[in-house]
């Protein structure tokens, strides 16, 4: 009775191997996608998304957050955020001109 293992038990737990380390990278994959807000299956209409973000202490870090096509970069600490670049300014849409008629 031969009780080794022959090279197709060795393929077999190879590709299952293969397998699960590849379900377990995509559902991490998943995870940190919409850990960061961001939507995989549908189009971002957001506003306001956090561009990417750096600890610079264990309480403080600056995050680059972009606001209706403009980049801020803000400071965070576990008391405040402070913008630290100039805040985008909204500016009113001009107003279209009406037609007068005259009799």
């Amino acid at each position: 009775m031969n009780t080794g293992w022959t090279f197709s038990d060795w393929l077999q737990y190879m590709l299952s191997f293969a397998l699960v380390i590849g379900l377990l990278l995509a559902v991490l994959w998943g995870l940190r996608k919409m850990q960061n807000g961001n939507s995989f299956l549908r189009k971002n209409t957001q506003r306001l998304q956090t561009i990417e973000s750096l600890s610079i202490g264990p309480r403080q870090k600056i995050v680059l957050i972009q606001v209706d096509g403009q980049d801020v970069l803000v400071g965070v600490t576990a008391h405040q955020m402070t913008a630290l670049s100039p805040w985008p300014v909204q500016t009113p849409a001009p107003a279209e001109p009406t037609e007068t008629h005259k009799p």
